[in-house]
């Protein structure tokens, strides 16, 4: 009797090029759906097969593509097509997409040691002020008008200079400025506190729960939650926005999702959560990588944790970067109310970029589908004017009663939620990182995806290469890349 070959127990979905996680060197990869999930198969020709799962819902993964919208160029490049994506990077003609969110790594020193450290915090370098003003007179060279610049590090507040940095972005004209910090000198110091109000820098908090050993697990400091809460507290007396940013990682704090969310609605100082996927590079890479935490299984404790308060339907991808990167969704919020705006608006009907149909405006005057877009985006701040303004015309537009001419107090009741999965060595993705709206800005003008950066040794090539200056930048050694044949 003759035997047929059975079934694969996969699609074969699509190709791509990633990197091997030992070495790094690039390799094609393949996108497989099998049992519901998406997973990325490769093998490295010196160190074997990996696979990794990419997103827990193949269905929607599938049906994504209908929100990636098309590019904007920047206004200048960088760098010149020489090797090749992914290791040509400042940006290069060949990237599709402009930075949205700047980010200017002041040092490397923190006074913490998280052991889910991508940035590997630590001893390395410390800008001086100088450097980041020629960062942000690059910035503004290519963007023109840019839309946000984020200051990191390792601890960019314990920087001596980071008030005078921040104080400089707002001097260049940037929109929108953050500090990303763990709260530990906000606790503590007036005099930041006051210089963080004054210059209406919005904060990107670090708050990954309440439970002692979550902080233990993944900061290693169990007893830092009263810091924390005391930080938020000192914000929000001084009228600060916050938008809290929780590292997610399978079982250690995702339990305690819904529970953050009420928290952060019911505070004053917070705007908004980004919910990260912890991802493994740096300080991090020991995990499981068949069962990271994804997208839609953050969204899917959302709504269980929350008893239906946001649901799955409420979550729509962010179309500036590729559409499995981002998810978000924005509700109006009245005491104890909570509408998220996607229940009241088709949001497809503005933001299908592959139908290419948009329903007329709800009257003279109104712009609907350009205050979506400006909204589900990566370069939306919740709490600041714009994004406000933008909020007001997506509730009116919903049937909300809002003061389009005032817009006083509308700001107390915008709320968000987005959902952040950046790619590792294992799940690192070349088609994701072309259109990456996210940059790292750095002193010789180049601009590095973020992935790119954490992923392919840009990093810690830049680390050691600023680390070893000489005293200043008319002696510095040009910048060369060196990565795996």
């Amino acid at each position: 009797m003759s035997q047929q070959a059975g079934p694969a127990d996969h699609v074969f979905h699509e190709l791509t090029r990633s990197i091997c996680p030992v070495c790094r060197r690039v390799i094609d990869a393949q996108v497989l759906l099998r049992g519901g999930k998406v997973y990325m198969r490769k093998r490295c020709p010196e160190h074997g097969p990996f696979e990794a799962l990419i997103y827990a819902d193949a269905e929607a993964y599938t049906s994504l593509a209908k929100y990636n919208r098309p590019g904007a160029r920047p206004l200048a490049r960088a760098t010149a097509v020489d090797r090749g994506c992914p290791h040509d990077c400042g940006l290069c003609p060949d990237h599709e997409q402009h930075t949205c969110v700047g980010i200017i790594e002041v040092n490397t020193a923190c006074n913490m040691h998280c052991p889910l450290c991508f940035a590997d915090a630590g001893a390395g370098f410390q800008l001086s002020l100088p450097d980041v003003e020629g960062i942000l007179d690059r910035f503004v060279a290519a963007e023109g008008s840019p839309e946000v610049v984020q200051f990191s590090g390792g601890e960019p507040s314990i920087h001596p200079e980071i008030v005078p940095m921040l104080r400089a972005a707002r001097d260049h004209g940037i929109r929108h400025v953050m500090l990303n910090t763990n709260g530990k000198r906000i606790a503590t110091d007036d005099a930041f506190v006051a210089a963080l109000s004054e210059l209406r820098v919005s904060v990107y908090f670090q708050f990954d729960g309440f439970e002692p050993e979550t902080y233990r697990i993944l900061r290693g400091e169990p007893d830092i939650l009263t810091t924390k809460l005391r930080a938020l507290d000192r914000l929000a007396e001084a009228r600060c926005s916050v938008i809290l940013v929780p590292a997610i990682e399978r079982g250690v704090n995702e339990s305690e999702i819904g529970r953050i969310v009420d928290f952060a609605l019911a505070h004053p100082a917070v705007r908004g959560i980004n919910f990260q996927a912890a991802f493994h590079a740096g300080r991090h890479p020991d995990h499981d990588p068949l069962h990271r935490m994804t997208i839609p299984e953050m969204v899917g404790k959302i709504q269980e944790q929350t008893a239906g308060r946001f649901r799955r339907s409420d979550f729509v991808p962010v179309p500036c970067c590729f559409p499995i990167c981002n998810s978000v969704t924005y509700a109006y919020v009245e005491g104890e109310e909570v509408l998220p705006i996607p229940r009241l608006i088709r949001m497809d009907d503005y933001l299908d970029y592959i139908a290419n149909r948009v329903v007329p405006d709800v009257g003279p005057g109104w712009d609907l589908k350009d205050a979506l877009e400006r909204l589900w985006s990566s370069a939306a701040v919740p709490g600041t004017p714009e994004a406000v303004r933008d909020f007001a015309l997506s509730c009116a537009a919903c049937g909300i009663d809002v003061d389009l001419a005032g817009l006083r107090g509308l700001a107390d009741r915008m709320f968000m939620i987005m959902l952040q999965d950046f790619m590792d060595p294992w799940t690192f993705s070349q088609k994701n990182v072309m259109k990456c709206c996210k940059a790292v800005l750095l002193p010789d003008g180049r601009q590095i995806p973020f992935c790119a950066y954490n992923n392919l040794g840009y990093r810690e090539q830049v680390r050691s290469w600023l680390a070893n200056r000489r005293s200043g930048p008319a002696e510095r050694e040009p910048l060369t890349f060196v990565f795996p044949a």
